[in-house]
């Protein structure tokens, strides 16, 4: 079996992962994820058949699965979004699209809420000035008491208000399949609509899926409906936002900042809107790159490919045909 390994941070982070995939006896290509349409299809045309992907946030277009197949048997992707995969497609050439749920809640929601603290606190400005040898000091927020907005109330969802209301914040939600045992539990307001969130949260945290349907919903006419000073906080997709929208209202003032994980196109190309604006911090997409979760997640990746190729039926589907 020959499969294409394109995650970076699976094959940058020591663990069991790497051994169980070497015992499997397979003949693994390596490249240097994520790749665009086009890398995809020369990378495929240069080093191919494969019988299977292991990959990351790379662009799976209809013409790259078309370039796959006849011999790809399998989509195995490290990680839980498929919006880089155009899964109805290859549901119609019959392809599996295998993911890994339930292994990177815990390291996405710390990182929210630190990128929380850090714009509620001013950090990015305040260690840039002492760094330069000035002492500037910016008066903050506390989080406590203040009302936290969470968009998709997921296992990340949920792990970033059952933090939230550690902090003393008041906790809203909005999801459309809604777990009523969950908000009893910890007290959650259930939101009329999304929109409704927004209106009263004092920091909204996004855990929506993309879809078409979400594309851009944090865009110039709802933010006009937040509150004046509230934080944003984005460890989801970057394209859930309009990212000139949000430049100009962190610009403004009416956004105290934004803080991101993730951006539409990634890497950041530069100039970017959002280099120039100190009240948005922004990370390369490593929310859920711990020690602890890439081994997680890089075990259940493994498991996947590997049982799936050697007949096993240990292994997670996305799609169903």
């Amino acid at each position: 079996m020959r499969i294409l390994l394109t995650t970076t941070s699976y094959q940058d982070t020591p663990g069991a992962h790497h051994a169980a995939l070497e015992a499997s006896g397979f003949d693994v290509v390596r490249a240097r994820g994520p790749l665009n349409e086009q890398q995809m299809l020369d990378l495929t045309a240069e080093s191919g058949p494969f019988d299977g992907t292991l990959n990351g946030d790379d662009h799976f277009t209809p013409k790259v699965i078309d370039a796959l197949l006849p011999q790809c048997k399998v989509i195995a992707k490290y990680g839980i979004g498929l919006d880089s995969i155009d899964v109805p497609y290859a549901t119609s050439k019959k392809i599996p699209v295998l993911f890994t749920p339930g292994v990177n809640h815990t390291t996405v929601a710390e990182h929210a809420i630190g990128l929380m603290i850090a714009l509620a606190k001013h950090f990015w400005p305040h260690m840039r000035a002492v760094k330069e040898g000035s002492w500037k000091r910016i008066t903050g927020n506390e989080l406590m008491g203040k009302t936290l907005g969470v968009l998709g109330m997921g296992r990340i969802g949920k792990e970033v208000l059952t933090r939230g209301i550690a902090f003393g914040m008041k906790p809203v939600a909005f999801d459309e399949y809604w777990d009523e045992d969950f908000a009893k539990q910890h007290g959650v307001e259930k939101a009329a609509s999304a929109e409704d969130v927004l209106k009263v949260a004092d920091v909204v945290s996004l855990h929506m899926p993309m879809t078409d349907k979400t594309a851009k919903f944090i865009n110039a006419d709802r933010l006009a409906t937040m509150k004046d000073g509230s934080i944003i906080i984005n460890t989801a997709r970057g394209g859930l936002v309009d990212e000139p929208a949000v430049a100009d209202a962190c610009r403004s003032g009416k956004l105290k900042g934004y803080g991101g994980d993730v951006l539409e196109t990634e890497p950041m190309k530069s100039p970017h809107i959002f280099q120039e604006l100190d009240n948005i911090i922004i990370t390369p997409h490593v929310g859920s790159r711990t020690f602890e979760s890439v081994e997680r997640q890089a075990m259940r990746a493994t498991q996947n490919i590997v049982n799936f190729l050697k007949g096993d039926s240990d292994f997670i589907q996305a799609n169903k045909f």
